[in-house]
């Protein structure tokens, strides 16, 4: 055989081995996602291109994926000063400077009355007196009460007043800090950032720090860093509350043709398609087709239902082209919800690239055994 012909019989041979076989890919294109969404009609899929025009429609449906949600209370300023509850603990101290005291022996001129707890119906029980209330009051207001009690039975007599929280006049720091534990008010205007400094800060390697308060079986989330910015926010705590700090723990998925494929945490309260991109590392500059960026998002049935706001279909293709302006700046406005799966779909040319490298292997090799041959 020729040398022309033997090179014709191999490349006709490269063509049909490459033909007759896949040729191996890190990724899938994106028409092959598309279509095979397409396809699968018992399982309702929807396809939503990102754009100017689509991102008020997307801005109004519901967050998907898992992490803590709740609501948030502003900062409601409290009184300069604390306020005794029920479960607390009075110390008293009585003076009395009369010789016959009822209280004290001779010689003695004061008596300690300790570790006395306030009753439910908010009252202190006093030798002589019986029953004062005083839940409701400042301890200056308390010790003068007091006072005025015991005067009309001893004239004299002078009253100290101490007071040790109890669990109405605490708050519980459980967790995130460098020293959690239970915290008394030491007025009622102190807020979750004053619990936090008290506990030492927030632990060293969180990112993106949450804060979970718990309040009467009510669950409130935020971020430390949005007290940060704005201190309206900074909420009042009430005796009883519970504060957590956590990092967050949401995270998104990156796969195919991406810088990294990895779980990817959420590093800031809200992440667009366009910060996935640059915590992913960007796109393979080798692999990656810039116009095949999916986002593929799962929501409940109820986001479906006539009537509310949401997707034709619970499960949610949004594809972003990073080759229009367009696509650029909408993607620095669409959000990613957590366990998100952003895809960096493959390039075409890759396959062509691929199958160029194996006919090239192949003709070349051919190359070789002809020169051997002759």
């Amino acid at each position: 055989m020729s040398d022309i012909g033997r090179r014709h019989f191999l490349a006709i041979g490269a063509g049909a081995l490459v033909a007759g076989c896949d040729v191996p890919r890190g990724a899938a294109r994106e028409n092959e996602i598309l279509k095979s969404a397409e396809k699968d009609t018992l399982s309702g899929y929807a396809i939503y291109p990102v754009s100017r025009a689509f991102l008020p429609q997307a801005a109004l449906w519901p967050v998907t994926g898992s992490g803590p949600r709740g609501d948030w209370i502003a900062r409601q300023k409290g009184a300069q000063h604390q306020i005794i509850a029920p479960g607390d603990k009075v110390n008293l101290v009585i003076w009395d400077s009369e010789d016959n005291s009822l209280l004290t022996a001779p010689e003695q001129k004061a008596v300690r009355m300790e570790g006395m707890t306030v009753a439910p119906d908010g009252t202190i029980f006093v030798p002589y007196v019986e029953a004062i209330r005083i839940s409701g009051m400042t301890p200056e207001t308390a010790r003068s009460q007091v006072q005025e009690k015991m005067e009309a039975i001893i004239p004299s007599a002078q009253v100290q007043l101490s007071l040790d929280t109890g669990r109405q006049n605490s708050v519980d720091l459980v967790g995130g800090v460098a020293s959690p534990g239970s915290y008394p008010l030491v007025d009622r205007d102190m807020t979750v950032l004053n619990l936090i400094a008290m506990g030492g800060g927030v632990a060293s390697g969180l990112q993106n720090p949450l804060i979970r308060l718990i309040r009467n079986g009510t669950l409130y989330v935020t971020t430390v860093s949005r007290l940060y910015a704005n201190p309206a926010l900074d909420t009042t705590l009430r005796g009883g509350d519970k504060v957590i700090v956590e990092e967050d723990p949401r995270r998104f998925l990156a796969l195919g043709a991406a810088g990294r494929e990895q779980l990817v945490p959420f590093p800031k309260d809200d992440v667009t398609a366009l910060d996935a991109m640059a915590l992913i590392g960007g796109v393979s500059d080798a692999r990656a087709d810039p116009k095949g960026v999916l986002i593929l998002r799962e929501y409940p049935p109820s986001a479906t239902r006539a009537g509310v706001q949401g997707p034709r279909e619970t499960r949610v293709i949004f594809t972003i082209d990073l080759t229009t302006a367009d696509g650029l700046f909408s993607a620095g406005k669409f959000g990613v919800n957590p366990d998100d799966l952003v895809y960096v779909s493959e390039s075409p040319l890759n396959t062509i690239d691929t199958i160029s490298r194996i006919l090239g292997n192949i003709l070349g090799a051919g190359a070789r055994v002809n020169n051997v041959a002759n």
